[in-house]
């Protein structure tokens, strides 16, 4: 386990990351996002549940609550990036993925 400093800086890099992929991507339509007191959150036009991504200091994980789902991604040394163990999908690949069968839209890309 990362100790908690560098899972902070790491958290705070990866979720400001994510937040600009996903401001790029607002373009496209159906969502915004938002962030306070570094909860960031993503709100849709249809009024569907919100997506929130929250950093779990305690258990240096990156907690998202999305499609009725609690997804944990955890710190691969390996890489540098917050993974889903689950599927191996990275933090921006995941929230991607979610984005595209929240608003069954395959073309969502974040970069």
């Amino acid at each position: 386990m990362i100790d908690e400093t560098t899972f902070r800086l790491e958290s705070d890099k990866a979720l400001e990351s994510l937040k600009q992929a996903l401001i790029r991507a607002e373009e496209a339509g159906g969502f915004e996002t938002d962030e306070k007191n570094g909860v960031l959150n993503v709100l849709f036009e249809d009024d569907s549940p919100k997506f929130v991504f929250t950093p779990n200091t305690p258990v240096r994980q990156i907690w998202i609550s999305a499609l009725s789902t609690s997804y944990k991604l955890e710190w691969d040394p390996s890489a540098a990036v917050f993974i889903l163990p689950k599927t191996g999908e990275d933090l921006q690949a995941l929230t991607q993925r979610l984005l595209r069968e929240q608003l069954q839209d395959s073309g969502i890309t974040l970069h």
